[in-house]
């Protein structure tokens, strides 16, 4: 049986920081002098089949279903017509990233995470698993904020961190994830014994990176035209002071935690490009 996540749709979000193994910074880039809002909103909109669909169904998407599958895909993002709130542009972006550059792949379908009504749930916001030479995989347990204030971002990921590797939480997710592991992905087996009640916590937690996205307004992103000249440098001034926080929170010494920071020129521009897009595929 293949893997339905062997094919990767293309990310326009692209490295703008050297490579890390605790913190780096990917950018949608410019165009006409001016952050590329338009292309990341229609890239963000690509990847809702990746992202929203279960891998029965990636598996069974071909050129006869694609805008079917779209529609399904996109009725599962969110249908509330109050968006500006809601925080799904930043979990498609981590999901992107994490799929484009470390190899990961989903354990089990977003939509396994959605209430009947649509309404966002308290879980982890991005279940993926990324497998590390011969048998060792990695679980990774990721948080994604979008917001408008990089400081907003990182307080309100540092409390739901906090709230999601106490003992209770980690129990009931193992309760959720477990039964929900496509059988279809490399060692799922693996997986599913992880994720097992008799499995430890400890166990977990060692095997687990906690990578936290953070997608928010940049100074250098809206006071630039091109990545070209300092715009790097400046990215990572704005990155480093969000993994100061990190650090000043003690989280980055119990758990393995993995900073993806996205600057943005615009969050509520990006937020209204995407949410047009998605109910342009939502009309009935």
């Amino acid at each position: 049986m293949s893997n339905p996540y062997e094919l990767v749709p293309k990310c326009i979000l692209t490295r703008v920081t050297e490579p890390n193994e605790c913190l780096e910074s990917y950018c949608a880039g410019f165009e006409l002098s001016e952050w590329r809002c338009s292309g990341l909103a229609d890239n963000l909109i690509e990847w809702i089949i990746d992202y929203a669909l279960k891998s029965d169904e990636l598996r069974d998407t071909n050129h006869t279903n694609t805008f079917v599958r779209l529609k399904q895909a996109a009725s599962r993002v969110y249908t509330s017509e109050k968006y500006e709130r809601r925080g799904e542009v930043g979990e498609i972006a981590a999901h992107a990233v994490c799929r484009t550059y470390f190899n990961t792949i989903p354990v089990a379908a977003r939509v396994n995470y959605l209430s009947a009504s649509n309404d966002p749930v308290k879980a982890f916001d991005l279940v993926h698993v990324r497998y590390v030479g011969g048998d060792n995989i990695e679980l990774w347990l990721g948080e994604a904020k979008f917001f408008k204030s990089r400081n907003d971002a990182i307080k309100d990921a540092i409390a739901s961190i906090n709230s999601h590797i106490t003992a209770g939480f980690l129990k009931n997710e193992k309760l959720l994830l477990g039964p929900q592991v496509s059988s279809d992905i490399p060692h799922s087996a693996k997986i599913k014994k992880l994720l097992s009640a008799e499995a430890s916590l400890d166990e977990l937690i060692a095997s687990a990176v906690f990578p936290v996205l953070i997608a928010a307004n940049s100074d250098a992103a809206s006071s630039n035209v091109s990545a070209n000249g300092g715009y790097s440098a400046e990215v990572a001034d704005e990155m480093n002071a969000l993994w100061d926080k990190l650090k000043a929170s003690g989280l980055t010494e119990k758990i393995g935690l993995k900073l993806i920071y996205v600057p943005l020129g615009d969050k509520d521009s990006l937020n209204k490009a995407f949410d047009d897009r998605l109910k342009g595929l939502q009309i009935v």
